[in-house]
């Protein structure tokens, strides 16, 4: 089992797309997959409910106690996606508890950028009592095509010593569009650069998760989506 955290305490960020699209990414590829919505607003829960044939499980848990409540029900699952709470400092310590990996979607602003900087904090702590066996890194999301703001903010974030993956999530009406019938990208159309952007970041994902665990076979990911 895997347990990647999509957090960040400032609203906004694109956590809940970019949770609904990991976990439904990770399926695709052949994974049992479980999205923990830990957000009381239950974004993550209204976009399952809105597809009545959702392949997706979810459910929620808006209680500080993620890390303990995941171990009763993580059974025959291979990746977990936690989609993070917003402005709760506990529920954000509980599933920085649960996690192997820690995904901090930052937009190509300074406002989210300085936003950021307590959760970071949190985050290394929690690497530090860990020896190094929690794993995380910034992805910058919600960029707006042809804008060099990303490249920027990426520069600047590195100075968290923290990895800046090189996949950008870019703003695309397909988000939204789909998320309203409970659907992804990858729903609309699997090749599109929408669903490639998913899988390129799954891909930098596992890279790190292999360096830390190396007997753990990575997950081929189709040469159609590199």
């Amino acid at each position: 089992m895997f347990v990647i955290s999509v957090l960040n305490q400032k609203g906004g960020a694109g956590k809940t797309t970019i949770a609904t699209h990991l976990a439904k990414a990770y399926q695709i590829l052949g994974n049992e997959v479980l999205l923990i919505d830990s957000d009381p607003q239950g974004s993550a829960r209204d976009w399952a409910a809105s597809n009545e044939n959702q392949p997706v499980s979810v459910i929620g848990i808006d209680r500080p106690n993620i890390e303990k409540s995941i171990l009763t029900i993580s059974k025959g699952k291979d990746i977990i996606v936690i989609d993070g709470a917003p402005q709760i400092a506990e529920l954000s310590v509980s599933a920085i508890k649960a996690s192997n990996f820690i995904l901090i979607p930052v937009q190509p602003s300074p406002y989210d950028l300085w936003a950021t900087s307590d959760l970071v904090d949190l985050v290394k702590q929690r690497m530090e009592i860990t020896e190094g066996r929690v794993q995380a890194a910034f992805v910058v999301s919600r960029v707006i095509k042809g804008t060099k703001m990303s490249k920027q903010i990426a520069q600047v974030i590195s100075g968290y010593d923290l990895p800046v993956l090189n996949t950008r999530i870019t703003q695309r009406v397909v988000y939204p569009s789909s998320a309203s019938n409970g659907l992804t990208a990858f729903d609309i159309d699997p090749h599109s650069e929408a669903s490639n952007d998913f899988m390129n970041l799954i891909k930098e994902i596992e890279d790190m998760r292999i360096k830390l665990f190396p007997h753990i076979l990575n997950h081929s990911i189709p040469e159609a989506h590199i």
